[in-house]
């Protein structure tokens, strides 16, 4: 693993990356397709090229290169030149590079024919204009999330949210170096996350096997009685007397006691109350004159 510290480090790797893509297409065409299809490893181990904050990566690139190129030297970065190189013929010869940008825009990579190398793009919190201007083939575009990890994997031109790892920086090396080296020895392999035991599940009884509450009729009282009635105190005559004038059973009598006082007072020349009507508690209509 070589890691590049400053931008004159980057400069000459990637001008040594693009020598060795050269080397590896004139072994390839020695060999053959034949030979490459069943041992596509006879051209050189993988290589994996990883540029971050490609944005300020570029521009530090472009003005390196103004401040040491010499009279009669080409004013484009050589640096630049292999990168569009190496994307250009990389996967062919086993190098993948792997670019993060903050916006890849396609003057900060290089141009629009450098930016559709990409198979694969993978997002996360983009913007509406990001998204038009990188994945322009799926529409419309999902809607952004905040929760941590959760990004849209683009590939073949079908967008799938995804969660992605979440690693310290000595887990992130431990894995990536875990795998097979070039010597054929495997690496150490990260310890399995434990998975904590779900809780126990109790079986729920059958409804016939539960025990039934005994049902209670509620008590009823009558009027007067009751645990309600028992702090009342008995009405005097006075109210008997007018609850029974106003109550429906005593309207008999009442309205019988005025039939039987109008029939005493009769008009002259008009007949009286039948026997039956004083009886009855109702008054006879009379009649027309």
């Amino acid at each position: 693993m070589t890691y590049c510290r400053d931008t004159a480090e980057i400069h000459d790797a990637l001008i040594h990356l693009v020598q060795e893509g050269r080397r590896r297409i004139r072994l390839a065409e020695q060999l053959g397709d034949d030979v490459l299809e069943k041992e596509p490893w006879r051209v050189g181990p993988r290589l994996v090229i990883l540029l971050e904050e490609v944005n300020a990566t570029m521009a530090q690139l472009k003005r390196y290169w103004e401040r040491i190129r010499e009279s009669g030297d080409a004013k484009v970065s050589p640096a630049v030149d292999a990168l569009a190189e190496i994307l250009f013929m990389g996967r062919a010869v086993r190098l993948h590079v792997l670019l993060v940008a903050q916006s890849a825009t396609a003057r900060a990579i290089g141009g629009p024919e450098m930016r559709e190398n990409f198979a694969t793009r993978i997002l996360v919190r983009y913007t509406l204009n990001a998204w038009r201007m990188l994945v322009l083939e799926v529409s419309p575009a999902p809607a952004p999330t905040r929760r941590p990890g959760r990004v849209q994997v683009v590939l073949g031109g079908r967008a799938q949210e995804t969660q992605v790892l979440n690693l310290s920086d000595a887990e992130a090396r431990e894995w990536a170096m875990s795998g097979v080296h070039s010597s054929g020895e495997a690496g150490p392999l990260l310890p399995k996350p434990t998975t904590p035991e779900p809780a126990p599940v109790l079986p729920v009884p059958a409804p016939a096997d539960r025990p039934r509450r005994p049902h209670r009729r509620p008590e009823r009282h009558s009027r007067g009685t009751g645990p309600r009635a028992a702090g009342r105190r008995a009405p005097s005559a006075g109210r008997r007397r007018r609850r029974a004038a106003h109550s429906p059973a005593g309207a008999p009598a009442a309205a019988h006691a005025c039939c039987a006082a109008l029939g005493s007072r009769q008009r002259p020349g008009l007949p009286g109350l039948g026997r039956q009507a004083r009886q009855a508690g109702r008054r006879t209509p009379l009649p027309r004159r």
